[in-house]
This record gives C-alpha cells, sequence and structure tokens, in this order.
C-alpha cells in the first residue's frame, strides 16, 4: 500500500490519517461541498471535492472509486459508518484494483445478514442465544416466547438492519 483514500469525514477521517502518517503513507481524502472547511483536509496530501453535501456524498460508492483511481489510490480506508460494512462497496474496490481497508465482501455479506451469521457462529462452535432461525411467522414467534418462560425478556431482532436498529426488547 502506497497510497491510501479516506473516504470519511470529522473524527473518523483524522485518527486515520494520523495512522496512515505514522505508516509513511500518502493519502487522499474525499470531501462534500459542505466539509470544505473540515480541518481534516489540511492533513491529507490530496483533497478530492465529491459532488453533493452531507452524509449522501459519502455514500456514493461509485464516486468514491472514482477519487482513489484518479488520484492514484491503492487503497481505501471507509472508516466506520456509511459504506465501511457495505459488501457492494467493498466489491467494487476490489473489481477496480483497490484494497478495501475492512473485511473482505465475502464476509460482509455474511455478517450483514443475522441468520447468515448466527449459522455461521454456530458451525464454528461459538456458544450461541436461543433464537428463531431466520424470518418467523407469529406463530414461530408465540411458539418460541413460550418456550422461553422464566427468562426476563426476550429481544426481537430483524435479520437485517445493524447498530440495534430494529431491535426491540420484550
Amino acid at each position: 500500500m502506497k497510497k491510501l483514500l479516506v473516504a470519511n469525514r470529522g473524527e473518523v477521517s483524522l485518527r486515520i490519517l494520523r495512522a496512515a502518517r505514522d505508516l509513511g503513507l500518502a493519502t487522499a481524502i474525499v470531501h462534500a461541498q459542505d466539509d470544505a472547511g473540515s480541518p481534516s483536509l489540511e492533513m491529507a496530501d490530496e483533497r478530492v471535492a465529491l459532488t453533493g453535501s452531507g452524509p449522501a456524498a459519502y455514500l456514493d460508492g461509485a464516486a468514491l472509486v472514482a477519487a482513489a483511481t484518479a488520484s492514484g489510490c491503492d487503497a481505501v480506508h471507509p472508516g466506520y459508518g456509511f459504506l465501511s460494512e457495505n459488501a457492494g462497496f467493498a466489491g467494487a474496490c476490489a473489481r477496480a484494483g483497490l484494497v478495501f481497508v475492512g473485511p473482505t465482501p465475502e464476509q460482509l455479506a455474511v455478517f450483514g445478514d443475522k441468520g447468515r451469521a448466527r449459522a455461521l457462529a454456530r458451525d464454528c462452535g461459538v456458544p450461541t442465544m436461543s433464537a428463531t432461525h431466520g424470518a418467523a411467522s407469529l406463530d414461530e414467534i408465540l411458539a418460541f416466547y413460550d418456550a422461553q418462560a422464566g427468562d426476563a425478556g426476550i429481544v426481537i431482532k430483524a435479520v437485517g438492519g445493524g447498530g440495534g436498529r430494529g431491535r426491540r426488547v420484550v
């Protein structure tokens, strides 16, 4: 790795840029129109303006890959949030010959699906909590709930989603 595109903003981008500097890597950073005055831009060797403003600008995977290739980067660090857990973006980086600093597209696809992630954990001998497996009907959920009698409660979690979205304690 010789040159890293930082595909994030704010404190996240500052931390990535500091680490890259410590490793002796050249850097480029993308920025939305409304982030043009961000302090992290001064730390990067090169700045690449994105079209658009706000978080949406950092969610355009094609624009990020284009920014990386146009600025001569051979790697992309997504930070966290935005496209950091997006298997499609990681795959687009790989197809463009860019190192995606993070899990492989295949790993992201598995762990982005809670049912597949649980199955893999079980197959690897990792202890898991009792759960329904994948999508469940109301009858299956009620039967599962009844089988948990005596427990303090259960968590209902959407198979997709992350960061606590779709989770309810009952």
